[in-house]
């Protein structure tokens, strides 16, 4: 029998498929904490789907004739998951408006202002990704974040509605002062947040630093 080529898979275990479980509180509340804390209610719901991004952009210093590469230096970065909610409830909506979803308790029960843009709140994400093995998950949190979208609900026969709304990492730094919404020094190492893999194992939940306020 012939020996076999190209990229064979190494780990079935590693192979992402499905979506990701979108998870979104206030951000104060839970700043100090770098593990997953969020419950299963904090749910946004059925998704159409979820998207991960991390952005970069670099210079790249060039010299002589003709020009060659000297280096590449970073100068900037940016995180974001996007998703598009198919429970259509007032509390997914005050998402997309970039208000705190917490404050819509009912499915069926609320309204949401147009025409009164405002600055987001600053939530926390976590995205919570379950692999088919049932066992082992890959968590993306973002501990500072805000939620944009251009909100477009297209109605069809036989499909469910999706709305799509882009969840945006922020600082969440030591260097964040802000009093009602601080970042902390337990991510001065991830000021964007970060992504964990685990095995099935416990994680802990609390950390021993404080709030900088």
């Amino acid at each position: 029998m012939p020996s076999r080529s190209g990229p064979l898979t190494k780990d079935t275990t590693t192979v992402a498929l499905g979506l990701a479980q979108i998870r979104v509180g206030l951000s104060a509340t839970n700043i100090t904490k770098k593990n997953p804390v969020l419950a299963s209610s904090a749910s946004i719901g059925a998704l159409a789907n979820t998207n991960f991004t991390s952005n970069a952009e670099y210079f790249k210093l060039e010299s002589g004739y003709p020009l060659l590469e000297d280096a590449t230096y970073p100068l900037r970065e940016a995180a974001m998951l996007e998703v598009a909610f198919k429970e259509i409830t007032p509390a997914n909506f005050a998402l997309a408006k970039g208000l705190n979803p917490a404050s819509y308790t009912n499915a069926h029960t609320g309204t949401i202002a147009l025409g009164t843009i405002s600055t987001p709140v600053f939530l926390r994400m976590e995205a919570i990704y379950t692999y088919p093995d049932g066992t082992n998950t890959m968590n993306i949190i973002f501990p500072r974040a805000q939620a944009t979208a251009a909100i477009e609900m297209e109605f069809a026969e036989e499909e469910p509605a999706a709305v799509a709304v882009a969840i945006e990492a922020k600082r969440a730094d030591s260097g964040i002062t802000d009093a009602n919404n601080p970042g902390n020094t337990c991510w001065d190492d991830a000021p964007l947040g970060h992504i964990i893999w685990n095995n099935g194992s416990t994680l802990t939940t609390t950390t021993t630093t404080t709030t900088t306020a």
